[in-house]
């Protein structure tokens, strides 16, 4: 028996069913896939499309394949290694662009009527004194609606007495499980001093050390001699000794050429940068513990911000 094949069926529709159809609402696309459209869009590239969004290149390609199912168009050709737009990709580009812009300075608006969102962040003095703090500019220029809070303290987050959202100390030890450290600064201690001071009394080799004050920390005492021992300083005595309760006197010390100090390269960058200080001695390093930070169980959304901002820095070795 042949069967034969029969043209589809074709529909017409009355006036009354246009009418239906004309009165159903319209579902709107997804504003997810609609941003990651745009970025990809913007830069011709679903990878830089995923470093904008910090997202998966995966994740873009899918949001992407489903907002051209929603609409039943092809919003991008697919070539080796770039994509193009189509024509209706160039359609919807140049309408949805604007209205995202529209959105977020809609958005941005009425945070700038509210109150001021704060993020606390814990560190040592020292490193609110000579990293934090230095580059805070950075990160209020960029978030002017939320408010850092740097709250200082000496003690391990676990042991902190005051609440916070985010914190950074050295190594692993003295954090609550409650929070997942992640790797941040990595560090090392090196000679420094000021410049006026090597003008008088110059330390071109480690037998120089005689001739200068060693400036040191409460906190930091054995340094000195774990440095000595690694580089393989003879054993001479210095012409003195000078203690601090805290490593950033120790740095202002030396600042002011009291002496020399043994310094984390970490917060000693800004200090080198201007010539405030200067390094004698710059291939004999001492490596430190790295940094690490922490966000605490119920922080703030705004401590999000901070952890980006903090892995910017990083990467730019700022």
């Amino acid at each position: 028996m042949v069967r034969r094949h029969m043209p589809p069926r074709q529909t017409t529709l009355t006036p009354a069913m246009r009418e239906k159809i004309a009165r159903m609402p319209l579902r709107e696309p997804p504003l997810n896939a609609v941003r990651a459209f745009a970025a990809a869009a913007r830069h011709l590239s679903f990878t830089r499309a995923a470093l904008e969004l910090h997202v998966t290149h995966s994740a873009v390609s899918r949001q992407i394949k489903s907002l051209e199912e929603f609409l039943g168009v092809a919003l991008f050709e697919r070539r080796i290694r770039q994509v193009a737009l189509t024509a209706e990709g160039q359609q919807f580009f140049a309408e949805v662009e604007p209205a995202l812009a529209q959105i977020g300075a809609a958005a941005r608006s009425l945070q700038l009527q509210g109150p001021a969102r704060a993020v606390r962040i814990n560190v040592r003095p020292s490193f609110a004194v000579r990293w934090l703090i230095p580059r805070l500019p950075s990160f209020v220029e960029r978030y002017p609606d939320i408010e850092p809070q740097v709250v200082t303290s000496t003690v391990m987050p676990e042991q902190a007495i005051d609440s916070f959202d985010i914190a950074v100390r050295r190594g692993l030890d003295g954090w609550p499980p409650s929070i997942e450290v992640q790797p941040f600064l990595e560090d090392e201690v090196l000679v420094v001093g000021a410049p006026a001071l090597f003008e008088t009394h110059p330390l071109p080799d480690l037998r120089a050390l005689a001739s200068h004050v060693l400036l040191s920390a409460k906190t930091r005492k054995d340094d000195w001699d774990a440095w000595k021992k690694q580089v393989g300083a003879p054993r001479t005595r210095p012409a003195g000794r000078l203690q601090f309760d805290h490593l950033h006197f120790v740095l202002q010390a030396a600042v002011d050429g009291l002496g020399v100090a043994l310094a984390p390269t970490s917060l000693v960058s800004h200090d080198l940068a201007s010539g405030r200080l200067q390094s004698p001695l710059p291939a004999l390093r001492m490596t430190l513990e790295r940094y690490y930070y922490g966000l605490a169980p119920d922080a703030a959304p705004e401590a999000a911000y901070v952890a980006e901002w903090f892995e910017e820095m990083q990467a730019e070795g700022a």
